[in-house]
């Protein structure tokens, strides 16, 4: 009969392994100090769900098993001009991609455990689950000083998913190996003395190995954050229009990332292909139409041409000037405020285009 392990690599996961439930997660006061530091901004969500956080038997009753799962998506080659996009932004939405394979994944869990549906629930980076803290106590990767999951295997560059199962004792007899030493080793155990993650962070969101401050992340700024981003981060976000994945990608893990399989992904590399000009350009309707089934249509047209005029401040472009004036007159104060900042930017430098 087929593995439980090799039925679920089947639907498409790249790595799974699994780990023992029997109280809160080590990692439970690390995320208290983080919230009560205010590191989480405005996502307050992180909060209010803190204790099902700390401990899956408070999302599943009686769980006593969590199948962590992988998805790889090592990044395609980067346009060389343009905007720059997080990585994880050019495929259609994982969390749409990636839950029918879940929904199957439950099904193949009742099949091999012989429990019922009410016994598990499945989260991709969407619910009170530490998908990192586990997957690391599953022996999937280590955290590394950037505070992300770092497999051998993949590097930086894989979505986490995480099944909280309920199973009879007797059925997980010869599932669970012997705990991985990944999370008790500590954050950076198998970074040695590297800090390139740390030093190249152009806002200093990562105060110390292992702890990111949303207040000051480029991903949180330009995604998380509904409303303006603050000045003092704006020139240093730079041509970074959509997240950030400067800390993954100084990583020296990632040269053992092998390419990615995509079977539970979509590509879409025309998202990289739109010129700053056009972007500030969209139409609520092209926008609809170039960034539909993609993470970005989450921050709407409003963020997304935010995020275009802090890029075009910092481009040196003078030609992009005519499009911001009209964006100064837009339904939206966010991003007239935007516009004119980026036009005051222009107006100053004399400076050739932006190649951070």
């Amino acid at each position: 009969m087929t593995t439980l392990r090799q039925a679920l690599l089947d639907l498409g996961f790249d790595v799974v392994s699994f780990a023992r439930v029997d109280g809160p997660t080590p990692a439970a006061h690390a995320l208290r100090s983080w919230l009560a530091n205010g590191m989480h901004a405005s996502m307050d969500w992180i909060a209010r769900n803190a204790d099902k956080r700390a401990d899956p038997r408070l999302v599943v009753a009686g769980a006593n098993l969590l199948v962590s799962l992988g998805v790889n998506y090592a990044p395609p080659a980067r346009p060389p001009t343009g905007p720059t996009w997080a990585r994880y932004a050019l495929y259609d939405d994982y969390h749409d991609t990636i839950k029918p394979a879940l929904e199957a994944a439950g099904r193949a869990l009742e099949l091999h455990l012989g429990i019922a549906p009410s016994a598990h629930r499945f989260y991709v980076d969407t619910g009170p689950v530490l998908e990192r803290d586990w997957a690391a106590r599953a022996g999937l990767g280590f955290v590394g000083k950037n505070a992300m999951l770092i497999s051998r295997e993949h590097g930086n560059w894989m979505f986490l998913a995480a099944i909280i199962v309920r199973a009879p004792a007797e059925r997980l007899d010869g599932l669970l190996a012997a705990p991985s030493s990944a999370a008790a080793d500590g954050i950076g155990r198998y970074c040695g003395s590297c800090t390139r993650c740390l030093d190249a962070c152009p806002t200093r969101a990562l105060p110390a190995p292992g702890v990111v401050d949303a207040r000051r992340c480029i991903s949180f700024l330009t995604i998380e954050n509904k409303g303006p981003i603050p000045e003092e981060f704006r020139e240093a976000i730079g041509n970074r229009i959509y997240g950030c994945d400067i800390c993954a990608e100084v990583c020296p893990w990632n040269r053992f990332s092998q390419a990615s399989r995509s079977l539970l992904l979509n590509p879409r590399p025309e998202i990289a292909r739109l010129t700053l000009d056009e972007i500030l350009r969209l139409t609520p309707e092209r926008f609809a139409e170039v960034y539909r089934r993609t993470p970005i249509k989450r921050i709407k047209l409003a963020g997304l041409l935010r995020n275009a005029c802090v890029v075009a401040g910092n481009s040196g472009d003078a030609s992009l000037v005519p499009t911001l004036e009209a964006l100064t007159s837009h339904d939206s104060p966010l991003v007239r405020e935007h516009a004119a900042w980026a036009l005051t930017r222009l107006r100053r430098t004399e400076s050739g285009p932006f190649t951070r």
